[in-house]
């Protein structure tokens, strides 16, 4: 177990990978072959980073480190220079890029997603023409196979077929790349600087031939700014990113661009593409380019520091981060050990080494996020659109928020493995509810409120964070925030602006809501007044908590009440979460396969999201026994087959968030091997190995943490508790080795594919009876011990007594 680190201004991350770097340097290990090359414990060698970069995962295979700033990894085409294929900049089956980005988002859901920024290309032959006046992606782009690409954690490396390759490694804030051409033809970089994912307002490039340097910036944002429902609403820039790179020889050649008209020779150049799409934005952009003599050395270096907040400040991180003389290799090595260190704080045996990748690479992807948007000085780019200092006590400034998902699995797991980096992680969102007039936006990306989905997501997060055992943050100055939100109407919430996919409403008409118990669907200014009744009430659930916690009686007893206003979007009459209007009647006509007042989901999903009150919901539903064998009915078709893998309104959907803590739902209501089963069903069917490993968009590590709970057999059992529901282990051992705290030790001796039933458990070695853990064994930590069966045990955790609630 290791000591927590001391909390102290302005360090984090600082000085982290140049240790790491003068390690490597004086080991001069060069980077592994294959992961097969690493000894066992090294899980890194495990991590597949293609796992989740077809079948709509959008994960993104490039170099990056946890909670990295710079995330760098190919933009891919499909013949539009406008878009790519697929949501955050690569999908496994577009194998032609027009560059290699700076920075990415994993798994967020719209197409083309965000950032995507400064797009880097390798490219072969003469620049005769303007690379934004390709707007087809026919000349300046290329053509790659995936047997010449190779990704590992904090490293990528990627072969194209007009010979030139790309091997590039990543510190925190800045990274370092070979670029190899073929010696008999032209070499060129081009630095397409406008051309994000969603394209720019904005963008500058200057190019010092003198000291070999190219620096620049991108203004920009618009996340999600193409989506037909609401994404006009964030057609609007919210950060700049700035980058300073620098060579090992000089050039051959300059030039820039403007539209389409090409400057050889130049050395400066600005504009951006603007937000629109297709033919409305294509053609436009500005970049530059710088040629390499590769007659007799065909090899070219570049090291390359990015910030949000300045060039010096780009320039100060990769001084500080990446030795001037280090290799790629180098960088590589120390960003597998930073891997090594994260990822070892779950420590699992047994297992096929299929499930070990599926598992690790899972939980790369849960702690990739969030990520670092402060400097190595402390400074970062508030959501004021100004600079800030990191107050004394916090280590750094994050974001990339993607709430709605993010709040079900992934902060819990951000929670339970990680306090530090999840208090930092608080901190940081309070911060931008304070330079935001007091608004905690649901999805924030770098410094900018998108208004992305529904619900009050910020309240169940640190709630959680709290119960969890968080205590880094201003938990007292951010729990009065939100519950200032949550009570103080505010304009915005009259607003329509955006929705339904942005409203840019946080509580949308709150008064409303508070006279009538419920979002009127008429008048919610929201995505759908149900799916926002339901996300409110866990939110306020989760308050609730928090403030009994925290001894704020009169809180507490208020937020419990609106916990329960789920009850008022249950119609009895049809057994189903319903939409109302403002004078009390219900939204006609209702089956229970629409999606009329929701949000990415039907009635059939939605209405099991009450995880913060089961018992109240298998009441209203005629009691446990006739909700058990309903919720049976949303994994099974009517012959019994399973039905686990989406595609049918009625049932259950793996691909998206209302409904993923279903399965565990059975615990509460006393028939926990149906969980057992039902969960092993979907982790052995829905998740593995490949591209297609993940069942839908990982929503910033929301999937991948789903599984990581459920391998290990444990699940969180609603916003704002730190009670974990007890499930199946697929390994015979994990520890989970907690920063300040015991390590949790989970043991299933019997754990393989065929023993999948719970038969008993026991707690810090005595029997523990309940499905059930509360959050005693995260102060405590302690050891939980399975013994499991290949057949169900309906006997164990089944008293109505000790039922999750």
């Amino acid at each position: 177990m290791r000591p927590q680190r001391p909390c102290t201004a302005r360090r984090f991350g600082t000085r982290t990978v140049t240790a790491l770097l003068a390690t490597a340097l004086a080991v001069a290990a060069p980077f592994p072959a294959s992961a097969a090359d690493l000894p066992a414990e090294h899980p890194s060698a495990l991590v597949d980073p293609l796992i989740g970069s077809a079948n709509g995962g959008n994960t993104y295979p490039g170099a990056t480190l946890p909670y990295g700033m710079i995330a760098w990894s190919p933009t891919s085409t499909t013949g539009d220079q406008t878009s790519t294929g697929a949501a955050n900049g690569y999908q496994y089956d577009a194998t032609r890029i027009r560059g290699l980005s700076l920075t990415h988002v994993n798994g967020a859901g719209c197409n083309p997603g965000a950032a995507g920024d400064v797009p880097i290309m390798p490219f072969v032959g003469d620049v005769t023409s303007s690379p934004s006046a390709d707007t087809k992606d026919a000349v300046y782009a290329a053509d790659f196979s995936h047997a010449d690409e190779r990704a590992t954690p904090g490293r990528y490396t990627l072969g194209l077929k007009t010979g030139a390759k790309a091997d590039l490694a990543v510190s925190e804030r800045a990274g370092i790349a070979d670029f190899t051409f073929p010696s008999d033809r032209a070499a060129n970089l081009l630095f397409r600087v406008s051309n994000s994912l969603n394209g720019s307002a904005d963008s500058h490039v200057d190019i010092d031939a003198a000291h070999r340097k190219v620096t620049g910036w991108v203004l920009t944002g618009a996340f999600c700014g193409r989506r037909a429902n609401g994404g006009v609403n964030n057609r609007k820039s919210y950060y700049k990113l700035y980058f300073s790179a620098s060579f090992d020889r000089a050039f051959s050649s300059v030039g820039t661009w403007k539209d389409g008209t090409l400057s050889p020779g130049s050395t400066t150049a600005s504009g951006g593409e603007g937000y629109a799409t297709g033919a409305d934005r294509a053609g436009r952009g500005s970049g530059g380019w710088v040629g390499f003599d590769t007659s007799s050395d065909n090899d070219v270096r570049m090291r390359l520091g990015i910030s949000y907040v300045s060039l010096d400040g780009a320039e100060a991180n990769l001084r500080e981060e990446i030795a001037p003389h280090a290799r790629v290799a180098d960088v590589a090595a120390a960003g597998a050990r930073a891997w090594d260190r994260e990822l070892s704080t779950v420590r699992i045996e047994g297992g096929s080494e299929a499930r070990r990748r599926t598992f690790y690479t899972a939980l790369y992807h849960s702690l990739m996020q969030p990520n670092l948007i402060s400097d190595t000085d402390g400074r970062y780019w508030g959501m004021d659109q100004a600079v800030h200092r990191l107050a004394r006590g916090q280590r750094a400034q994050y974001s990339n928020f993607s709430g709605w998902d993010q709040y079900r699995a992934q902060i819990q797991l951000l929670a339970l493995l990680k306090p530090a980096v999840a208090g930092d992680f608080a901190q940081s969102l309070y911060n931008f509810a304070e330079q935001n007039g007091g608004v905690w936006d649901r999805w924030v990306h770098i410094s900018g409120a998108t208004h992305v989905m529904t619900g009050d997501p910020s309240a169940a997060t640190l709630a959680t964070f709290y119960a969890m055992g968080v205590r880094n943050f201003d938990y007292e100055g951010a729990f009065d925030s939100l519950v200032r939100q949550a009570t103080v109407p505010h304009p915005d919430g009259q607003s329509d602006a955006g929705c339904p996919g942005q409203c840019v409403g946080q509580r949308p008409n709150l008064a409303q809501y508070l006279r009538s118990h419920y979002a009127a669907q008429d008048v919610c200014h929201c995505w759908g007044g149900a799916a926002e009744t339901l996300e409110d009430a866990v939110a306020d659930s989760a308050l609730a908590k928090w403030a009994k916690l925290l001894g704020r009686d009169t809180e507490a007893e208020v937020f419990t009440e609106r916990g329960a206003y789920w009850r008022n979007v249950f119609n009895p009459d049809t057994g189903y979460i319903q939409a109302r209007r403002s004078d009390g009647s219900w939204v006609t006509p209702f089956t229970p396969a629409s999606d009329l007042g929701f949000a990415q989901g039907t009635s059939a999903t939605y209405t099991w999201m009450v995880p913060q009150d089961v018992q109240g919901l298998a009441e209203a539903m005629g009691g446990r026994e006739v909700a058990a064998a309903r919720l049976d009915g949303f994994f099974h078709k009517p012959d019994g087959s399973w039905s686990v893998r989406g595609g049918d309104p009625l049932r259950y959907d793996p691909t998206n968030e209302p409904g993923i803590h279903a399965p565990w739902l059975f615990n509460a209501l006393g028939q926990p091997w149906k969980t057992q089963a039902t969960v092993r069903q979907i982790v052995d069917t829905v998740y593995g190995t490949g591209p297609a490993g993940l069942p839908g968009n990982d929503d910033l590590g929301t999937m991948s943490a789903w599984y990581v709970f459920s391998a290990l057999g444990l699940y969180p059992q609603t916003p704002g508790s730190g009670s974990l529901l007890l499930g199946t282990p697929v390994f015979p051992t994990a520890v989970l080795d907690r920063p300040g705290h015991r390590d949790i030790t989970i043991n299933a001796a019997d754990a393989d594919a065929t023993h999948v039933y719970v038969d008993a458990v026991r707690l810090n070695g005595r029997p523990h009876q309940k499905s059930w853990v509360g959050a005693g064994l995260l102060r405590t930590g302690g050891s939980l011990t399975f013994r499991l069966a290949a057949q169900p045990n309906t006997q164990w955790a089944t008293d109505s007594a000790g039922l999750p609630k």
